[in-house]
């Protein structure tokens, strides 16, 4: 998570609010706050925490959601929910029942959306992806019974070991694990 000096200040003050029979000062609050996120003090806190200058605080970004090309439904579902186990959070599709095909996905902390619209993507991309254990989704994705490919992982590659694998529309979702 990438706090800045805003959102310490802004946990100082919801500790406080939620302790309001207690004296604690904005300043023994900024403190606490500081040694919960590593730091010996506020004063190390505030010279290590980036300022959001010339950035609205309050704009709220996410993080990005990248968006594959695909271009056959059945292999789209087959591929990301049955052999990568990823849910299907939403999908959209207006009333005709030839008009492409807009799928949201989700694993875990990775959100993908997939879709059959002109525009919407490049085939031949490349998404990656940390993950915490690569040994263990690789003997996952190997339990699966998926004939199409049979993935590796590369122990050498930059970054950490990783597994790479290609989607039935030359999509590339490279899964990392850093430090590995």
């Amino acid at each position: 998570m990438d706090l800045t000096i805003d959102d310490a200040n802004h946990a100082a003050r919801v500790l406080r609010d939620q302790l309001p029979d207690s004296d604690l000062t904005h300043a023994e609050a900024l403190e606490i706050v500081a040694r919960q996120l590593g730091f010996p003090d506020w004063t190390t806190a505030s010279a290590g925490l980036p300022s959001p200058v010339g950035m609205n605080a309050h704009v709220g970004m996410g993080a990005p959601v990248p968006v594959l090309r695909s271009f056959d439904e059945a292999r789209a579902r087959e591929f990301y929910v049955d052999y990568l186990h990823f849910s299907v959070e939403w999908e959209h599709r207006f009333e005709d029942a030839a008009s492409p095909l807009y799928l949201r996905l989700r694993r875990d902390q990775f959100v993908l959306d997939l879709s059959e619209h002109h525009g919407d993507g490049t085939p031949g991309s490349t998404v990656w992806v940390p993950v915490s254990d690569v040994a263990a989704l690789h003997e996952e994705l190997r339990a699966t019974g998926y004939g199409r490919i049979n993935p590796g992982i590369d122990a050498d590659s930059p970054g950490g070991p990783t597994l790479e694998v290609v989607d039935p529309f030359a999509n590339t979702i490279r899964f990392c694990q850093a430090g590995g």
